[in-house]
């Protein structure tokens, strides 16, 4: 696996300013909202995403 990917905006208070937490891997504090937050990948879903036929959204 490569290097960790750092987010790019706090999914909280959407500021840029985030450093590294020293709480583990994927962990991640927001200067702005003074908030702690840890990112993790769960995996690839097993049917991957799937165009409805209408056309529309398929939310």
């Amino acid at each position: 696996m490569s290097e960790r990917a750092a987010p790019f905006y706090c999914p909280y208070c959407g500021d840029e300013d985030l450093r590294p937490s020293e709480q583990g891997h994927g962990a991640w504090e927001c200067a702005a909202c003074n908030r702690a937050f840890q990112l993790k990948f769960l995996g690839l879903l097993a049917q991957g995403l799937r165009r409805a036929d209408s056309g529309g959204d398929g939310i």
